[in-house]
């Protein structure tokens, strides 16, 4: 097992709110202890899709990493998400983030205003260029509108900074290129790709998922690291049900993952408009769902799990 440059098991944490929607401060620096010491994460990223970054103000954002870092800092790799769809404003946060004591940076393709390739490259390199810390390019078409691709990796693998990838590209072959002719760091943003990319050379995942079932998810890149090949494929497909719940049933992964984090007393909150929490079907399914997850993993393997 090889630790990447923003760790290996990485939860893409949610930024808890108070009921009035306030920024919880002392429910981020819990939930981000519990997923550290309890949760089998190595890294958290701050503030990307599922921190409801679109809706948190640049205070907040630099409040949060203070907040985390100050934590669970030496025990895992903070990475701040900084992404917007404008180049200075971007040098900005990422700026802040690394003086409030971030360790790595996310950054989104520029979105919306759809731009070139090249443009899309300067972009990284400007912000990889304004700071010293590793930079992790987060490359999520579906979202932005717009691709990093193949060929631009390869470019940007040249800055010193530029360290790896979120991958939510959906194109293997792709990054399979881009693995053999760098040493990017590529980390699944899709869990249902989290062992095939780990399976070809990835160094692992920022997983939404993570937030609730972070031991779970770890014990699929455990059983590869063993050489336990088939192990790895069984847990990976135990964990589809909760994955596919949370993540594809139609709902934002932020609502719920806050719905389920909320059902099990960690700390959460509501989300921000324009989002809305999920109602009470929903979350019991959540529920449902994650208690057969765990207690498929606590059971004896090949004996009968009950619930779910």
């Amino acid at each position: 097992m090889s630790l990447g440059p923003f760790g290996r098991t990485l939860a893409a944490m949610i930024t808890p709110f108070t009921d009035a929607g306030r920024l919880d401060l002392d429910g981020a620096q819990r939930l981000a202890t519990r997923l550290v010491d309890e949760g089998g994460c190595d890294g958290l990223v701050l503030s990307g899709t599922t921190g409801e970054s679109p809706t948190t103000s640049d205070a907040e954002k630099e409040a949060l990493v203070r907040a985390v870092v100050e934590a669970v800092g030496d025990r895992a790799i903070i990475t701040a998400g900084v992404g917007t769809s404008d180049t200075r404003h971007t040098v900005e946060l990422a700026q802040a983030a690394e003086k409030a004591g971030a360790h790595g940076l996310l950054v989104v393709t520029p979105y919306y205003s759809r731009p070139p390739q090249e443009a899309v490259a300067e972009h990284f390199r400007d912000i990889a260029d304004a700071v010293g810390l590793p930079v992790m390019l987060y490359d999520i078409p579906g979202r932005t509108g717009t691709r990093i691709e193949p060929e631009t990796m390869l470019r940007l693998a040249e800055h010193p900074r530029i360290a790896g990838v979120k991958d939510c590209a959906y194109d293997l072959l792709g990054s399979s290129r881009v693995l053999a002719r760098t040493s990017l760091a590529y980390y699944s943003g899709c869990e249902e790709l989290n062992l095939p990319l780990y399976a070809i050379g990835g160094a692992g995942y920022v997983s939404t998922v993570a937030n609730v079932a972070g031991p779970q998810m770890r014990a699929v890149l455990d059983a590869h690291d063993r050489g336990a090949g088939a192990e790895a494929a069984r847990l990976h497909q135990l964990a589809i049900p909760l994955v596919e719940l949370m993540m594809g049933s139609g709902l934002p992964g932020t609502v719920t993952t806050k719905a389920l984090l909320n059902a099990l007393g960690a700390p959460a909150g509501p989300v921000r408009p324009p989002l809305r929490p999920a109602g009470r079907e929903v979350t019991d399914g959540l529920l449902a769902a994650y208690e057969t997850l765990v207690s498929s993993h606590a059971a004896p393997r090949g004996a009968a799990v009950s619930g779910g």
